[in-house]
């Protein structure tokens, strides 16, 4: 029988398997949102891009205004689009920074199993090693190694220990993973 997660626990229960898929809803569906502070101060730098780039948008919307009829301006309305986009993903990083919680400030963090912010080297079945450092979605970068916890092998590897083998289901067999070390940088 599933056991039910409370997110306060998180970091500090020790959580049956079946208990896993809670802890990875909360994180997803949840305005809180674990990340490190390399990502967080990233969020920051991408806002402030966002907003720089507010006064030339504007400035090509009152340009194209200024050419007349705006009912068959492309112009107009691209840059109407484009600060419509702007706008919209400026709004998505502040909703994500408003709710972030940085890792590093999370104390004692625990390395006997695999959670958020937890850097996992893994060796596959051809004995091919690698490293995850499993993060929030926002983070999420995997040709730098930076997995999310809700992708195929971020949920496969949570809450894992090390020596665990776990199955990560892609494809029409999926592959098995065994977990090696587990370290927080």
């Amino acid at each position: 029988m599933p056991v039910a997660c409370r997110a306060d626990d998180f970091f500090t229960a020790s959580h049956p398997r079946d208990c896993i898929n809670d802890v990875i809803y909360f994180f997803a569906m949840s305005d809180t949102s674990y990340i490190t502070r390399k990502g967080y101060e990233k969020l920051h730098k991408d806002l402030e891009a966002l907003k720089a780039r507010r006064p030339g948008i504007a400035k090509a919307i009152q340009e194209a205004r200024e050419k007349g009829d705006l009912k068959e301006n492309a112009e107009y309305h691209a840059a109407k689009e484009e600060s419509s986009h702007n706008e919209r993903r400026i709004q998505e990083v502040e909703a994500k920074l408003s709710g972030a919680r940085i890792l590093e400030d999370q104390g004692d963090l625990p390395t006997d199993k695999a959670y958020i912010g937890a850097t996992v080297a893994v060796k596959d079945e051809s004995g091919e090693e690698m490293k995850f450092t499993l993060v929030d979605p926002a983070e999420s970068d995997p040709t730098n190694g930076m997995i999310s916890i809700s992708s195929p092998i971020g949920q496969a590897l949570l809450g894992q220990p090390v020596g665990a083998k776990v199955k990560v289901p892609v494809g029409k067999t999926g592959y098995i993973l065994q977990i090696l070390k587990i370290t927080r940088d």
